[in-house]
């Protein structure tokens, strides 16, 4: 028995080692014609390319701007064949694992301190739940909706008096683990509701009149791999059967047209969209909590990153909705209102057509539910960092994004029954 411990041990200790991403690079390509766009679907076939943007290969198309990550093995033959067919392309990250430890470049302010400026790992936003409704506890309550797959607690924080009858919007951030920008925003939101209540005049009637229920880390097992194991994974950790591969992309797994894609049926892809709709228990779960609170949700928001869009539905359909108009018209003056920070220039349109056709998608599901204001916010950059925003543009991202999010809360206030 003795001699069996040590390489127990040993496998232990290889199972841990998180994955490291030396000399891995991130291309731009946009391919000029269909016959480019080819070229990079096969080049997908036969080597490991993660897509960064879009978020597989099935939605490359001509002209359109391709981010992809690859190892440092394939790197070579991939700008060889790039070469060789006169495709044009430039490298935004030289050194993927650079660039991961560079990310961290602001310094803790006082130790102890929640830091809004930093990335915070799952644990200290636990920690920080407990101390928003602690400081603040006629103004944050924490809601426990349910458990991952993994028993991590899933918390909503409910900004806003006790009264459950008045109008609420519901914001989620986190759905993707590597999209770090996500679920710092969620903790400046929270916090400035709670500070500046009673001081700042838009927030103030906002908090009098309504309330904010607030998912700081919809996934939050995969964030919790990003944090120790893989900062480039981005789905939950699911298992699958007969499969060797782990996860469900949460943000497939809604029932709006599900089953539409015929590309997101692989458990081995980044977008597997699950065993059926709601098949996780983190998507069960917010989406019980939802229409449990159905007769108050006005609008639902979810944040993502990167490439600077304000989006609407649909994803699974060119065909627009009934109020598109006044969709389009809020996520225009909403994005007027976020450049006003730092000129910071957003694109915003329907999914489908702005971003890329999607299915199963959160934003649908909420608008074929009834919630007729829902809007994705993916947030900064337009592909430098990619995922790897570095922690000096966390405030600047947070502060001109919520001006939008209040522009839109008070919309929802003055335009919804």
């Amino acid at each position: 028995m003795r001699f069996i411990l040590p390489v127990g041990l040993i496998a232990t200790t290889l199972a841990i080692v998180p994955v490291r991403f030396d000399r891995e690079k991130v291309l731009r390509v946009k391919p000029q014609d269909e016959k480019q766009a080819n070229i990079i679907k096969d080049l997908a076939k036969t080597n490991q390319l993660d897509f960064w943007y879009p978020d597989a290969t099935h939605h490359v198309a001509a002209n359109m701007t391709i981010d992809f990550r690859v190892s440092e093995k394939e790197s070579q033959s991939i700008q060889s064949a790039l070469d060789q067919n006169k495709m044009h392309y430039e490298i935004l990250i030289h050194d993927l694992q650079e660039e991961i430890e560079k990310q961290f470049d602001v310094k803790e302010d006082i130790p102890g301190r929640h830091s809004y400026a930093k990335y915070n790992n799952w644990d200290k936003i636990v920690a920080w739940t407990e101390k928003m409704v602690h400081k603040h506890p006629e103004m944050v309550s924490r809601i426990k909706i349910g458990t991952t797959v993994e028993d991590n607690p899933l918390y909503v924080l409910k900004i806003g008096k006790r009264d459950e009858g008045r109008k609420a919007i519901f914001m989620d951030c986190g759905i993707h683990a590597r999209e770090w920008i996500s679920p710092a925003f969620c903790q400046w939101f929270v916090y400035q509701a709670a500070k500046t209540y009673g001081k700042n005049k838009i927030m103030t009637k906002l908090l009098d009149r309504m309330n904010f229920y607030v998912l700081p880390v919809f996934n939050v097992d995969g964030y919790i791999w990003s944090w120790t194991r893989n900062r480039m994974w981005r789905k939950n950790r699911s298992k699958n059967q007969n499969s060797k591969c782990i996860g469900t992309d949460l943000n497939r797994n809604f029932n709006a047209s599900w089953n539409s894609f015929l590309n997101t049926k692989n458990p081995c892809a980044d977008i597997y969209r699950g065993p059926e709709p709601e098949s996780e228990k983190e998507t069960k779960a917010v989406t019980d909590f939802i229409r449990s609170h159905l007769k108050s949700i006005k609008a639902y928001i979810t944040f993502h990153s990167y490439s600077q869009m304000l989006l609407f539905p649909y994803g699974y359909t060119s065909k627009l909705p009934p109020n598109h108009k006044d969709l389009a018209k809020v996520a225009k003056i909403g994005t007027h209102v976020l450049a006003t920070r730092y000129e910071t220039r957003y694109m915003y349109g329907p999914i489908a057509s702005t971003i890329y056709p999607t299915s199963g998608s959160s934003l649908d599901w909420a608008y074929n539910l009834g919630i007729k204001h829902t809007f994705a916010f993916e947030l900064r950059d337009k592909g430098k960092f990619g995922f790897l925003l570095p922690e000096s543009l966390i405030k600047p991202t947070c502060k001109e994004t919520l001006l939008a999010v209040k522009f839109i809360a008070k919309y929802i206030l003055k335009h919804t029954s």
